[in-house]
């Protein structure tokens, strides 16, 4: 397939951006379409599972997802892996920078496991994920966020089996249920 681009219009630059994009595509056999898409750019992002394998727990945060409360969450409130937005910085400096904006721990080593575009029909943002062993005494303060951000962050500590069995109850957030998930299926806790 070939794609041209034929015009981008830029249609909102409020919070990020969202473009309107039309384009040619030469499908397999030969033939060309025109297409027409909206794509929002917020930017690249990190996430991170806070695991303590001798405890057998990880840290989440819970904070208000407006977005998730205009589509049926009737508090809005979602439970996730510690995330962030690049902001300039590469994906492993992001999140050591936002593990201790957002739980208080200050963590050096991290694992990169992978990187995934987490809604590819519509918006241009990839993921780094990794994961990082956190132990109390990398506490250096309450976490929560910071205030001129408005996060308003809750951070919680749980047993990994009980994180588990929040899957799609509590915990809805995709990217906080891929880590769970491959934490399992790698046997990070032993």
């Amino acid at each position: 397939m070939h794609i041209n681009i034929k015009k981008s219009e830029l249609l909102s630059d409020n919070w990020y951006i969202l473009k309107k994009i039309t384009y040619e595509l030469q499908k397999p056999d030969g033939a060309v379409e025109t297409q027409i898409r909206e794509v929002y750019d917020r930017g690249n992002g990190a996430t991170i599972l806070l695991y303590n394998k001798t405890q057998r727990t990880v840290v989440l945060t819970r904070q208000l997802r407006i977005p998730t409360y205009l589509n049926g969450n009737p508090s809005g409130m979602m439970i996730e892996s510690c995330a962030g937005l690049l902001d300039q910085d590469n994906a492993e400096d992001c999140i050591r920078r936002e593990t201790e904006e957002e739980t208080g721990y200050r963590i050096e080593n991290v694992q990169h496991l992978f990187k995934v575009y987490m809604s590819p029909g519509s918006v241009t943002e990839t993921i780094d994920f990794f994961v990082g062993e956190y132990t109390q005494d990398m506490k250096t303060g309450e976490g929560g966020g910071l205030d001129h951000e408005q996060e308003n962050i809750e951070v919680l500590e749980l047993g990994f089996e009980a994180a588990l069995k929040m899957i799609g109850g509590e915990i809805k957030d995709a990217k906080t249920i891929m880590l769970l998930q491959w934490a399992q299926i790698n046997g990070l806790m032993g």
